[in-house]
């Protein structure tokens, strides 16, 4: 844990908030970030069965506008933009000439053809800022991500708490679609998207804003109760719905087919940077695939854990794990080579030299928004 007293990184403009919470604060992405509150398994289990609070403000906003904006779009990312009506958002990957990935991303349609808001990774928003200018198609590009604040709001009772806090309407709002909502006398900007597999919203709110949606969630919470919730459980979640984080689970090297991220690459419509080589790379087979697994042993899988098969071959390595608090067990992600990559398949995780017995598992390893 970082010394809150000589770190450079900043607070988010939710900082003090969560000091006076009593958050733990650690250096993430270049912020100073709360990473727990009560607990890592309270927060999560909270998520999972009411409402849950996470400062997303790190994360960076980046705007394509002009007549050219809807052509650098399809050209820098796989998944088909033109698809996309106003207030429709959209899960895409930022690629390379490659065909490896720069940022996995989702993109907001503003104004078809003309405007479009990205929001990118906190860790690789300069990354992503200097990529966009190096090889747009002639749009405007805007780093806007000091003009907001976000917040997610997840959970079963995350929609109830929304009306009570913005409108009603935000119940019609149907998923991976958005809207803009007064709140104050200033625009927020309610996106049906999330990073738990909960029920829930992402709010863009102008940053002087920030802090007041803030307290109001809160406020107007307390009978369900809403609370804030860290770095900790948002990892935990995620991994339980094996959601994809950059840095873990892709890189600037991985092919998105081998992410299992085919869905969201669109080369039957369009032309991409990268797009030749990724599909070389695919018709030539990809030697592993990213899967789920359950430890059948006792033990805990850590981010770069060796993978290997009973006769002693290392066959993968272990992208993400946790003791996943719904399942009171652990659990992993991880590339492995195809041949172990069906469900049912194993293998032997090794950690810190004990080799420990784990098992291809179905995913999500738990069943979304609360069913």
């Amino acid at each position: 844990m970082s010394d809150n007293n000589t770190s450079p990184n900043p607070p988010t403009i939710l900082g003090p908030e969560h000091l006076n919470m009593g958050g733990k604060m650690v250096d993430f992405a270049g912020w100073k970030m709360p990473v727990e509150y009560e607990g890592l398994r309270a927060e999560h289990l909270h998520v999972r069965k009411k409402v849950g609070l996470f400062d997303v403000s790190h994360m960076g906003e980046i705007r394509l506008k002009g007549p050219k904006a809807l052509d650098s779009l399809e050209w820098l990312t796989s998944n088909w933009a033109s698809r996309l009506e106003p207030g429709q958002a959209q899960y895409t990957l930022l690629t390379n000439a490659a065909g490896g990935v720069v940022d996995d991303l989702i993109v907001y349609c503003m104004e078809k053809g003309s405007d479009y808001l990205l929001c990118v990774n906190a860790a690789n928003k300069d990354k992503d800022l200097l990529w966009i200018m190096d090889h747009h198609l002639g749009c405007e590009v805007v780093d806007e991500s000091e003009d907001w604040g976000q917040i997610a709001v997840q959970g079963p009772q995350a929609l109830n708490l929304l009306t009570r806090v913005l409108s009603p309407a935000i119940q019609d709002i149907p998923s991976f679609h958005f809207a803009p909502f007064l709140f104050q006398g200033q625009e927020v900007l309610v996106a049906r998207t999330g990073y738990t597999g909960e029920d829930g919203a992402e709010i863009f709110v102008p940053t002087s804003k920030a802090v007041a949606l803030w307290r109001e969630l809160l406020l107007k919470g307390e009978d369900f109760p809403a609370k804030p919730i860290g770095l900790g459980a948002r990892d935990t979640l995620r991994t339980e719905m094996k959601y994809p984080l950059y840095g873990n689970e892709l890189t600037d090297l991985t092919n998105p087919y081998s992410a299992g991220l085919g869905w969201v690459v669109k080369p039957d419509k369009k032309d991409f940077m990268g797009r030749e080589q990724m599909l070389a790379a695919k018709e030539a087979g990809l030697p592993q695939k990213l899967v789920g697994f359950k430890m059948l042993d006792k033990g805990i899988p850590r981010h770069s854990y060796p993978l290997f098969s009973f006769d002693n071959k290392e066959i993968g390595r272990v992208t993400s794990g946790t003791m996943s608090p719904s399942l009171n067990e652990g659990i992993g992600i991880a590339y492995v080579d195809k041949a172990y990559s069906e469900v049912g398949s194993e293998f032997c995780v090794d950690i810190r030299g004990r080799r420990i017995r784990a098992q291809v598992a179905k995913t999500p390893f738990v069943s979304p928004k609360g069913s």
